[in-house]
């Protein structure tokens, strides 16, 4: 199929690629096929498969700015309050998920406690913090940089099943340390807390359209003459 003339100026004159949207182009979530966008910009089924295609993904931005402003007001929460609660003959002991990799440290388990430090303190942080600086690049339109941009956004989604590592460990401790009065251990209040971070931040990772990334290419004045 080719590119509209009105179209490729953008990659002549600035030597910048075009997007689909700017070929006027639409792609079908469920089967991939690639439709025409229509002219009177009326709504638009797939022909393959009858699906609902859209250019890009409804309020995509304001809905990962919530999920993600939720996570990291979550995260602290998740790592100040004691995330387990072990009971040894009567006596209570709560522990922070920093707690946890100090101990491992001091123990000299520097395994153990870089992985938990890496999953349950990097990796949230991480995801936030790129999620946020994807958002505001798209914000502020930044032109830069668009192709590692989408590499970490895809490393995001990606380590996302990862974060759940310290809820894991708590799961499968509460099955195996269990003896009665003598010992047990469960969960503490910070772990519905880090549960609602992984949450967040894999539901921001789905509901984001990456597309938006690369409209950043696109002169912000020739959009709006495009989208009048």
């Amino acid at each position: 199929m080719t590119i509209p003339r009105d179209n490729a100026w953008c990659e002549i004159n600035t030597g910048k690629p075009i997007t689909g949207k700017d070929a006027g182009l639409m792609l079908c979530h469920d089967c991939r096929k690639v439709i025409p966008c229509p002219e009177d910009g009326s709504p638009v089924k797939c022909p393959r498969c009858c699906a609902s295609v859209h250019l890009r993904k409804a309020d995509s931005v304001t809905y990962t700015w919530a999920l993600v402003i939720t996570s990291l007001i979550l995260l602290f929460p998740a790592n100040l309050l004691p995330i387990m609660q072990v009971d040894y003959m009567g006596v209570q002991d709560y522990s922070t998920i920093m707690d946890g990799i100090i101990y491992f440290f001091k123990e000299g388990s520097y395994g153990i406690a870089i992985v938990i430090l890496t999953a349950s303190v990097l990796v949230p942080v991480f995801k936030i913090l790129g999620i946020m600086m994807v958002l505001l690049s798209i914000h502020f339109r930044w032109e830069s940089w668009l192709r590692h941009k989408t590499i970490m956004f895809r490393f995001i989604e990606f380590i996302g099943r990862w974060s759940m590592l310290d809820i894991f460990v708590i799961a499968l401790l509460t099955a195996l340390v269990n003896f009665g009065f003598f010992s047990t251990i469960s969960a503490a209040s910070a772990a519905t807390y880090f549960c609602g971070v992984v949450i967040s931040t894999m539901l921001a990772a789905i509901t984001f359209d990456t597309r938006l990334i690369w409209d950043a290419c696109i002169p912000s004045e020739n959009t709006k003459v495009r989208n009048k």
